[in-house]
């Protein structure tokens, strides 16, 4: 099996030499971006790298994290590549972990890997607390938009594909900057690939965070109702229509004559200048109950509906 490892390189001069030399021999080509970094990281490390694999690929123009993982994905897979870990610069992710990631992919069980920094409670003593709430939300918000049920830290970038899920993806669909790791499993799952999580630690040190939450939630709300809306299509109505098809299409039927019946009944009253009988309110009430209940069994539908068989393995890929 031939690994490659992909560094995103923006403002990271102080850590990606260190970063580099912790790469084990497993790895047969290290892809380092210069994403138009300012300090010109790219230059540095080939001024400064002893490494042989080490190949350096320079941006002419900043395109996000995104778009720098994208450049080393494009030239692993022109380089026959089996499997590409993506590692930041920064020294927040130990390289040592590489091995970890790609167990579960050369063995035939997953199409791609993420970290998991919620995995051992004690990893997450040095997390601040903003990120660590934030985080969790994110994490339910993803699952519903994505469909991977039993995933968590979604915007962990410490990454593992496999080429040939790779070539499944509209890679030039996929979002160039911080909503790239939760667009990826979007698109992950459209091609019903296996996606597993591999527990890892937190680290942080003393960087900060260009991301400005009070800037980009609307804007991350916004992608994620959009994507939410097209995995419900696609998935439920074009690709196939289920029982969960019709758990989800009968709910939102009876939510919407409940509160049709129940708001025409609130205007008469206010019209007449008489309040609404008991039975009445429970004549409004009942079908929104049962559309709710329909609708939890349309949420434990998609829970079991996670991909379980590697794309990989149906691709007739060849993983020594």
């Amino acid at each position: 099996m031939h690994i490659a490892v992909a560094i995103p390189c923006y403002k990271v001069t102080q850590h990606v030499l260190g970063v580099i030399a912790a790469i084990g021999p497993e790895v047969s080509v290290i892809y380092a971006v210069d994403d138009a970094c300012p300090e010109g990281s790219g230059r540095f490390i080939e001024q400064h790298n002893q490494d042989p694999r080490v190949r350096v690929l320079y941006h002419p123009e900043n395109r996000g994290v995104g778009g720098a993982v994208l450049t080393a994905y494009q030239a692993a897979l022109a380089d026959g590549i089996d499997v590409v870990v993506k590692v930041d610069g920064d020294g927040q992710m130990d390289p040592r972990l590489i091995p970890r990631f790609v167990a579960p992919i050369r063995q035939g069980r997953a199409d791609y890997t993420k970290g998991n920094r919620f995995f051992r409670p004690d990893s997450l003593q040095d997390m601040p607390r903003v990120r660590l709430l934030g985080n969790a939300a994110l994490s339910f918000i993803t699952k519903l938009s994505c469909g991977y049920w039993s995933v968590m830290d979604p915007t962990n970038g410490y990454t593992a594909i496999h080429t040939g899920v790779l070539r499944e993806l509209p890679l030039d669909k996929l979002e160039h900057r911080y909503f790239f790791e939760t667009d990826m499993l979007f698109r992950l799952n459209t091609v019903r690939a296996v996606v597993k999580d591999v527990p890892m630690d937190a680290v942080y040190g003393n960087e900060q965070s260009n991301l400005r939450i009070s800037q980009v939630a609307p804007e991350f709300f916004a992608k994620h109702c959009k994507r939410l809306f097209k995995r419900y299509t696609y998935m439920y109505l074009l690709r196939d229509f289920n029982i969960g098809s019709l758990y989800s299409i009968v709910g939102t039927l009876f939510i919407l004559a409940g509160a049709a019946f129940g708001l025409s009944q609130w205007l008469h009253g206010i019209g007449t200048g008489r309040p609404a009988t008991s039975g009445t309110v429970m004549l409004a009430a009942l079908p929104v109950l049962i559309g709710i209940q329909f609708l939890i069994a349309f949420l434990h539908f998609d829970v079991g509906n996670v991909p379980t068989e590697p794309l990989s393995t149906s691709l007739n890929e060849n993983i020594d």
